[in-house]
């Protein structure tokens, strides 16, 4: 007795005792449920790179403003945002963001809220203390109070008391291109805005914001945070609602909110839809109530123990984690609908030990099915675990949880469903009731001529059938090697809900989704507060040669088309020279310092290079340590460069021209290296094209080896292996053909479709060979074992198939591009599989026996049971029965 037989019978001899531990596990094991957080941070799909290593350095050595502090881009659309009335609104908008409690408690101390219309205030304040001079002290004094900080309702009086002349003038002096300093207004306008011009259809006002170490940038922010912008956003809308202004609020909180929500209301639609489709895909096949139910419960209990297990684990739940529940669901329906499948062709036809009873038919079911199950399970969790090589940690998390999920799917509908099954059908058969069902596929009628069609093929022209299947896989092939790789913020940001869903129910019913389309405007026309890279250079930072270094790189990223122009025409580029200069201008002490470091006048020190450095400290030590970093004992040991970039631009071209730049200053004693967060992104952009790329190889390098060794051990043949593997192979290139026709590209979902392909796929053929070669042996005949094969367990292939396609297709609706573009692929993939499981496959097994496999018999005679099963009979060889 095999140790197949032994489980078999474990589980239905003890049928209760094993009910009662497989619950009492689930218990347990469901207890961590609770314990999963979720995550929407982009942070989390870094990888261990230098370039993420020198990030960390600059966060942590380097001032980068005001600390635990983030900015929110409020952005005023408008005919002419310029106007009077329109400054007079944004002042008062502010006013209203500080009297509102949610955000005041978040606002920074210092400028919490600037734009144009401050700086218009403060620029008619200071004319206003320049006439009091001429007046007396007393109205100086007075004047001067109340330059120096104005409340927000003073310069709301000082713009609405200038008139028409007074005001046309401020304004132009604000935004022109001499304006500099804190009067400097042309950062905050259009990047294709005409300097001095009175006019502009948009302008940004930005909100500083005092945070908990959490700013929000990368898609994670504080619940103050978030409740503070969407409070922004709302008060934004009444006060501009009646002005034909548009307001829109660009921020972490926000972006944070709409990514949470976007994980959610995809959650609150695909989980229904894909339930409501199993359950209609169920009632198809299995036409009986009570095995739907235990289908469904059994399907619960796998996601029990797998989220159970995220939560004893630690592993977060993120946006590729909504993938997780409708894979398990259609995995696990898999499983049951072959037991159940094999269960009833036991019964209908006799049982192998002499009695066609729940248990005795159940027993042969499970040592029948159990071969094949367990390779499915080994096979599918090769291809989920292969994802450890990929350098990205949620990748790579999924990969963990898949492949347990699927081995938990193997324990539930392999020992609790089955023994769940006998004892309720021994409870109903009992009570009169009659349990015996057909197997879907079997009863003859269309389904089976359809699902003859392979075998059919693989008698009258199997070369033909594998020619065409590897035409077609060159064909797709080809369009593997044109797919784009994309990782983004975008690709993480909800697209607005189509039409159709606001008529689901009120808890399906999605949220509004702006930040997509917000994100494209501010690209376009403003630099985004988190749009830098970053230049960190080491070494000997006090040598003058470092410094003509660094003015020839400024000089060169100011002509690069990555970076930034703004209103001004000047980019926005922020080195220890242009801090020098600033500070210069503003401090005679520190510009006499610099002036007598630079002996040959061209703007750059080229002795006492030390001495400027502690100067600089000495009179502005915010803006020095921005850009320069001094260590505790006084040394200097790094400088940095920060660069704006278009937020529109490609981020491959972005890292091309940052690492240009700084392959020009390395080397003679300086380490140079480009970072910041797009740089990032390209490397994970990259990173996920090596997954694929590795996750296929090991894939199919594991999944051939594993096959080869159990087919030699079970079945006295490795080359059943090899040949059971390779319809999964063209499918693979199938639906790499079919992402490149869709233009759909490698993204953090898509770019693990290559191994889910193999993982998936694989179980498809498995069922047809393990059928197969025991149909073989225990008839002696190719084609009346194809036959069987076909029509019996491509019955529950089908169902199988069909259920699990539903359950992914239902991501189509998902509110996420990613998971959309996943749940279209996967479920091609499973389609692909199945096609080529049922007619590609026959024509190989047929192959493989006429020149590898056994002995047997290849007339067509003997096909005379496949033509009573297509008529409607069943065949006689009991021992037939035996399953995948």
């Amino acid at each position: 007795m095999s140790w197949f037989d032994r489980i078999a019978e474990g589980v239905t001899d003890y049928s209760r005792p094993v009910i009662a531990i497989m619950l009492i596990l689930t218990v347990v094991a469901g207890a961590g449920a609770g314990m999963v957080e979720q995550s929407s941070s982009l942070d989390q799909f870094q990888s261990d790179t230098k370039e993420a290593k020198k990030l960390e350095y600059v966060q942590d050595n380097f001032s980068t403003g005001a600390e635990n502090t983030s900015s929110a881009q409020v952005i005023v659309r408008g005919e002419n945002v310029l106007s009077q009335k329109s400054l007079v609104e944004m002042l008062r908008l502010q006013q209203a963001f500080h009297d509102n409690e949610t955000i005041n408690r978040t606002l920074a101390d210092e400028r919490p809220s600037v734009g144009v219309a401050n700086l218009v205030a403060l620029a008619s304040l200071s004319q206003q203390q320049q006439a009091a001079q001429a007046n007396g002290s007393s109205r100086q004094q007075a004047a001067q109070g109340t330059a120096a900080s104005p409340t927000l309702q003073q310069q709301i009086d000082a713009v609405e008391s200038m008139n028409a002349t007074e005001y046309e003038r401020t304004l132009g002096v604000v935004l022109s291109d001499d304006s500099s300093g804190q009067l400097n207004g042309l950062s905050f306008m259009p990047m294709d805005y005409t300097a001095g011009s009175p006019t502009a259809n948009a302008t940004m006002l930005l909100v500083t914001h005092q945070t908990d170490g959490g700013g929000g940038q990368q898609g994670t922010a504080s619940d103050a945070l978030v409740d503070a912008q969407l409070a922004m956003q709302s008060l934004a809308n009444d006060e501009f609602d009646s002005s034909g202004t548009d307001v829109i609020v660009f921020g972490g909180g926000i972006m944070s909110e709409e990514i949470n929500n976007s994980m959610g209301d995809s959650l609150a639609i695909v989980g229904p839809l894909a339930l409501l489709f199993v359950i209609v895909a169920l009632i198809v096949a299995y036409r009986d109530l009570l095995d739907i139910l235990l289908g469904l419960f059994g399907i619960a209990v796998v996601l029990v123990w797998t989220f159970g297990f995220m939560g004893w684990s630690g592993i977060d739940f993120n946006q590729m984690f909504i993938a997780v529940p409708v894979l398990l669901i259609g995995l696990s329906i898999d499983y049951a609908i072959h037991i159940f499948m094999r269960h009833r062709e036991q019964r209908h036809d006799g049982g192998a030990y002499g009695d066609d009873d729940t248990r005795g038919s159940m027993r042969t079911a499970l040592a029948g099915v159990g071969v094949a199950l367990v390779l499915v399970t080994a096979t599918t969790a090769i291809g989920f675990l292969s994802n450890l090589t990929s350098p990205v940690p949620p990748i790579q998390d999924f990969g963990i949880v898949s492949a347990v999920g699927i081995t938990v799917a193997l324990f539930v509908f392999g020992i609790l469903v089955p023994a769940l099954k006998v004892e309720l059908d021994e409870f109903l058969e009992g009570r009169g009731f009659d349990r015996k069902k057909r197997a879907f596929g079997t009863g003859g009628g269309r389904f089976s001529q359809l699902l003859s069609v392979g075998s059919t093929a693989a008698r009258r022209m199997p070369v033909v059938i594998i020619l065409v299947a590897l035409l077609v896989s060159a064909g797709g092939a080809y369009g593997a090697t044109q797919i784009d790789t994309s990782f983004n913020q975008e690709d993480f940001i909800a697209e607005d809900p189509p039409e159709w869903t606001d008529s689901l129910p009120g808890p399906l019913e999605p949220g509004d989704y702006s930040m997509k389309e917000n994100l494209e405007f501010v690209n376009q026309n403003f630099v985004r507060e988190d749009s830098q890279a970053q230049i960190l250079v080491e070494g000997n930072v006090t040598d003058p040669e470092t410094l003509q270094q660094l003015e020839a790189a400024k000089r060169e990223a100011a002509n690069s088309s990555v970076v930034a122009t703004l209103s001004s025409g000047e980019t926005d580029i922020q080195s220890p020279l242009a801090t020098m200069r600033q500070v210069a201008a503003e401090n005679e002490s520190f510009n006499a310092t610099l002036t007598a470091a630079d002996t040959d006048g061209d703007g750059v020190p080229d002795r006492n290079v030390e001495g400027v450095y502690d100067e600089l400290f000495a009179v502005a030590p915010d803006d020095a340590g921005g850009v320069i970093h001094q260590t505790d004992d006084g040394d200097y040991e790094a400088v940095r460069m920060v660069v704006s970039t278009k937020g529109s631009a490609a981020m491959n071209d972005v890292t091309t021209e940052m690492r240009a730049i700084a392959d020009g200053i390395d080397g003679n004693g300086l380490e140079a290296t480009a970072t910041g967060q797009t740089i990032l992104f390209d490397i994970i952009q990259k990173q996920l094209m090596d997954t694929v790329i590795e996750s296929l190889l090991i894939t199919l390098v594991a999944v051939f080896a594993f096959l080869m060794v159990a087919y030699r051990i079970t079945k006295g043949s490795a080359t059943l292996g090899a040949v059971t593997l390779l319809p999964v192979v063209f499918s693979v290139s199938w639906i790499l053909g079919t992402m490149y026709l869709l233009e759909i590209p490698f993204n953090v979902m898509t770019g693990m479709i290559t191994s889910l392909t193999v993982g998936l796929g694989v179980a498809y053929s498995i069922h047809v060979s393990e059928r197969y070669s025991l149909e073989l042996d225990r008839t002696g005949s190719v084609w009346e074992a194809m036959s069987r094969t076909v029509t019996g367990t491509g019955g529950a292939l089908l169902g199988s198939a069909a259920t699990t396609v539903g359950g992914f297709g239902v991501l189509a609706f998902a509110i996420l591009p990613p998971l959309q573009q996943f749940g279209i692929i996967t479920g091609m993939t499973i389609i692909y599989a199945f096609l080529a499981s049922v007619l590609v496959l026959p024509s190989l097994l047929a192959i493989w026996t006429k020149y590898l496999g056994p002995d047997v018999s290849f007339d067509v005679a003997s096909q005379s049971t496949a033509a009573a099963a297509s008529d409607g009979g069943q065949p006689t060889d009991q021992a037939s029965q035996t399953e995948e």
